[in-house]
């Protein structure tokens, strides 16, 4: 199942007692759900009568001004504000597929974590929505752990705005006394740390899995943050600042990350065994594939394309330990010979 998924009828409770709260926004708030048959029952239609998604959320209850929708063309239709939450490889066909039915002065938010290939090397799924849909994008990133957001556990976020005024609506639209909200103008950077936390998680899951002790892991994140501060002042156009990285898209994420998460859990198994990646996807995770793998193998392309691979040792040996053979109990010699101790 994938964390987004979850997250998405997490993210719909809260904005479902936020809008009821607020004289602001529609009281109603459509949710895209893909149509699936649940002991017979369409899962649409479990949740409006429910008001449960018995699926991916099991044991928590949505308010009713949530409606479940079947058809993506429906549930956006007089939107004017759009929250993406789904695994990112729909994201280019299903903003072709809404196209049509945006209305002028839409704003969009994206809470989805992973980047894609584009012309120039990397592309933000925030720069997908804009350009297929000419919206305004923002995004939210931070240590969210879907099921703890669902729990009301206190968190912390992120959410990257370029137009400030938009900042301020999705915060009022998303906050909640136990979901806090920092806004930011860096829009990039904080989209950037959610997707590349993932390749550093992966070196996690070696260490883990190797049998090195905290110490070891505690180098990991610091050089892997080193790393994903370098890679964001080399790839984002606008301005990089360290203390985006300070908020909670940054080392927060990062932390939590590579102490639980998935990317972390199958690299530890892979170390631990001699199962390919897509074997251990396929076991451990139904098939879906891991963001950390497909993360490292389009950073890797960039860096090469810049003759920067020796730069980013972590970066490079998680993707050459995943995809061209390098053992894994290699991956110590990345830290030893790392730039920042040079």
């Amino acid at each position: 199942m994938s964390p987004s998924i979850v997250l998405g009828s997490s993210i719909a409770k809260i904005i479902g007692h936020n809008v009821k709260a607020s004289n602001r926004f529609d009281p109603y708030v459509n949710m895209w759900v893909y149509e699936e048959m649940i002991d017979g029952k369409k899962l649409t239609e479990i949740i409006n009568t429910e008001h449960e998604n018995v699926k991916y959320l099991p044991g928590h209850k949505l308010p009713r001004n949530v409606v479940a929708v079947p058809e993506i063309t429906e549930a956006v239709k007089g939107a004017k504000i759009l929250v993406f939450v789904i695994p990112h490889q729909f994201i280019a066909k299903l903003c072709d597929q809404i196209k049509p039915h945006i209305t002028e002065g839409t704003i969009g938010i994206s809470l989805i974590k992973g980047i894609d290939e584009g012309p120039e090397g990397l592309k933000l799924i925030s720069d997908i929505i804009r350009e297929k849909l000419e919206i305004e994008v923002s995004v939210l990133m931070g240590a969210n752990i879907a099921n703890e957001v669902a729990d009301e556990k206190f968190c912390e976020t992120t959410i990257g705005a370029k137009n400030e005024a938009n900042g301020v609506i999705f915060k009022e639209l998303l906050q909640t006394p136990n979901f806090r909200i920092t806004v930011v103008q860096e829009s990039d950077t904080v989209e950037l740390c959610g997707a590349l936390k993932n390749i550093v998680a992966v070196g996690a899951g070696f260490c883990d899995g190797l049998g090195f002790g905290d110490n070891t892991k505690a180098a990991v994140i610091r050089l892997g943050l080193m790393e994903m501060v370098a890679f964001a002042k080399l790839f984002c156009k606008g301005e990089v600042s360290s203390t985006t990285f300070l908020e909670s898209c940054g080392v927060a994420d990062l932390i939590t990350t590579c102490y639980g998460g998935r990317n972390r859990k199958v690299a530890e198994a892979f170390a631990k065994t001699s199962k390919s990646i897509t074997e251990l996807e396929e076991e451990m995770l139904n098939g879906q594939k891991l963001q950390g793998p497909q993360t490292s193998a389009e950073v890797y392309k960039l860096l090469q394309k810049r003759d920067m691979v020796n730069k980013f040792p972590l970066f490079s040996a998680v993707y050459q330990i995943c995809f061209e053979g390098k053992e894994v109990k290699e991956f110590i010699t990345c830290l030893q010979n790392h730039p920042e101790h040079m």
